[in-house]
């Protein structure tokens, strides 16, 4: 252990266990939310009962992770809506930022803003250094029950959508069966 904080490694404050954030687990209910989305409507996990749901954190609007990450939802929306399957991202960014992100990647699904990241901490998702917090890049598939199916802790981007689409696939046979939308 170290005795003298000259000792500290410079990024220490940039280590995991800076969010102590709560950990949940596939089979528990989803943590309820109540947030607004980029047109300042209410969304709460209640609403989606009955539906499969995608819900993505992601750090910060427009920025290239996210950006890339929430053009591949995109991209991929027609198939998940095709299956049955509502998806949200979620940020501690603003409903201005949102807006503003989503208008300029013509993204046409809900981005929820957590500016007090409460909702990201509930999940697990919060990283928070002294006043500078913002979600992790998580998702959690919430099945028609409200319980999560599936969660994705370490996330790649490029290949996320794909990939939460592959899991839902695996978790319910039924959306293989759906045909391609369009």
């Amino acid at each position: 252990m170290f005795r003298h904080s000259s000792q500290l490694p410079l990024v220490s404050g940039l280590l995991p266990f800076a969010s102590g954030a709560r950990r949940i687990a596939v089979g528990e209910p989803a943590p309820e939310f109540r947030l607004l989305d980029q047109h300042r409507t209410i969304h709460h996990l209640s609403q989606y009962r009955g539906r499969w749901l995608v819900l993505y954190f992601y750090p910060k609007d427009d920025t290239p992770g996210c950006r890339t990450e929430a053009c591949g939802f995109q991209q991929d929306l027609g198939r998940l809506r095709g299956m049955g399957v509502e998806l949200l991202g979620i940020s501690t960014d603003a409903v201005s930022s949102h807006l503003q992100f989503a208008d300029k990647f013509h993204l046409s699904f809900p981005l929820l803003a957590d500016e007090t990241g409460e909702v990201a901490a509930s999940y697990g998702s919060l990283f928070k250094l002294g006043p500078l917090k913002f979600a992790k890049r998580h998702t959690f598939i919430v099945d028609p029950e409200g319980k999560v199916a599936a969660m994705f802790r370490k996330v790649d981007p490029d290949l996320h959508s794909d990939e939460v689409v592959e899991a839902l696939l695996g978790l319910d046979d039924s959306m293989a069966n759906q045909p391609p939308p369009g």
